[in-house]
């Protein structure tokens, strides 16, 4: 998980000033956590303690409410409401990677995956890109080679991951979306050679980078088994101890 939480502080600097290179500072003087991350530890809570996750993701909006929140999002956070509001938007996918790290049999995992969604994200294409990414961590720390991987997500959710990140990099733009996205994270990944190597192309392509690299970063954590210490290092210092000992009690839970 801890690859999800730095994927988003190193893209963070990023997400409104685009940069078309793996050549840029890892952590800036304005790196931070954002909502990915908050998110992201959220539904770890929820995972360990069997609660509600809807209950668990207004919880944390209300105690981190300036983290940068989508507004639809935002706005379901500090209402009365728990319904969902057919969003098919990346917030889906930035936050499941402890789904994929804590089950371990398929279908339990794609069964979690869309039940972190639909309390939010119930459009078909954001359920779909919770899975996707939960899957690709899911095959990924049980071993499956790169190929497969690709082969399966592309088999059961109908992505393009036959595009090249350098076909995609030119062109590419702000996209908050499920389907914009996530298949674009995933193509970082397939591509890397290793966890920095992931992370450094995810933010590359510009557009939504602290969430780009937050899926990337999730799924290279579980293909390559760790993050550098220097990175985790960095990532943890700039969690408040609140979120930090989530994060630590989620790896034993995990067995991480």
């Amino acid at each position: 998980m801890i690859g999800a939480i730095a994927g988003d502080i190193i893209g963070s600097v990023y997400e409104h000033f685009s940069i078309k290179t793996t050549e840029f500072e890892l952590f800036h003087q304005g790196s931070r956590f954002t909502d990915d991350t908050v998110l992201t530890i959220a539904i770890a809570d929820a995972i360990m303690n069997k609660k509600n996750y809807a209950e668990v993701l207004k919880e944390y909006g209300h105690r981190y409410p300036n983290a940068g929140y989508g507004g639809n999002f935002f706005q379901w956070v500090f209402s009365d409401s728990t319904e969902a509001y057919y969003s098919f938007g990346n917030g889906s996918a930035m936050r499941v990677s402890p789904v994929g790290f804590a089950f371990n049999d398929l279908d339990t995992v794609m069964q979690e995956a869309e039940r972190t969604a639909s309390v939010t994200h119930n459009h078909p294409e954001g359920i779909k890109g919770a899975q996707a990414v939960a899957m690709a961590i899911y095959l990924a720390r049980h071993g499956y080679r790169k190929r497969n991987i690709k082969k399966d997500i592309t088999e059961r959710f109908g992505y393009n991951l036959e595009r090249s990140l350098e076909q995609i990099r030119p062109n590419y733009q702000f996209d908050v979306s499920c389907q914009g996205s996530v298949p674009e994270a995933i193509i970082a990944f397939l591509e890397s050679e290793d966890y920095e190597d992931a992370v450094r192309k995810a933010v590359s392509l510009g557009g939504d980078s602290d969430t780009i690299a937050c899926i990337t970063g999730g799924i290279a954590q579980a293909y390559f088994g760790e993050v550098p210490y220097t990175i985790e290092k960095k990532a943890r210092e700039m969690l408040t101890p609140e979120l930090l000992q989530v994060v630590d009690s989620f790896y034993e839970f995990a067995g991480l």
